[in-house]
């Protein structure tokens, strides 16, 4: 870490913006920076690395994090609302109740993520990796998850409501109790390579023959 970036972050967005544009090829490096309850909306972060640093409750809105390096990062309860963190390294960041309505994670990295409970309405996760990522109780209205990788995510009690899901993958995904009302999983892999349109076709009318049970029973149990 280094102490001059802390310092600057400390400060604010003003101060960290002001520097960056004096020095626009230098590397920001706030490695395991204790940032709590830090102002940093609207603050030019690009590619900066943030390992393990401790955001909780920061304000990161309207942030421009693209690439920037949040492994393991405690973002608890922070504000990255519309924030932009286009192929960010998310992978094991804790995101907790954090806000991230509008956010832009396009390629993002989130893998083993822990988005329990987030806010991620409107946001975009166009081709994100969210593999493994603990996504229950999150809100993910009106989201693009279009080409993501949601490969053994946990999504139960997760609202999906209008969503986009095309092309997502979902093998071993746990659905159980989410709300998939007028999602689009056009494409989408459910489990072992087996498409919504198949599913649909051919895989639920033979289970509702042979079971008696209702569709949304079955859509309940696709994680299980």
């Amino acid at each position: 870490m280094n102490a001059e970036h802390l310092a600057l972050a400390q400060d604010g967005a003003s101060a960290l913006n002001t520097w960056r544009y004096a020095h626009p090829l230098t590397p920001i490096d706030l490695t395991d920076a204790n940032l709590r309850d830090a102002n940093l909306r609207g603050a030019t972060l690009r590619g900066a690395n943030l390992r393990g640093a401790d955001l909780t409750d920061a304000n990161l809105r309207d942030a421009n994090l693209t690439g920037a390096n949040l492994r393991d990062a405690d973002l608890t309860d922070a504000n990255l609302r519309c924030a932009d963190l286009t192929g960010a390294d998310l992978t094991g960041a804790d995101l907790t109740d954090a806000n991230l309505r509008g956010a832009t994670l396009r390629g993002a990295d989130l893998t083993d993520a822990n988005l329990r409970c987030a806010d991620l309405t409107g946001a975009n996760l166009t081709g994100a990796n969210l593999r493994d990522a603990n996504l229950r109780g999150a809100d993910l209205t009106g989201a693009d998850l279009t080409d993501a990788n949601l490969r053994g995510a946990n999504l139960r009690g997760a609202d999906l409501t209008d969503a986009n899901l095309r092309c997502a993958d979902l093998t071993g995904a746990n659905l159980r109790d989410a709300d998939l009302t007028d999602a689009n999983l056009r494409g989408a892999t459910l489990r072992d390579g087996v498409t919504w349109e198949t599913y649909l076709s051919d895989v639920v009318p033979a289970l509702l023959t042979a079971t008696g049970r209702t569709l949304a029973d079955v859509v309940k149990d696709w994680g299980e």
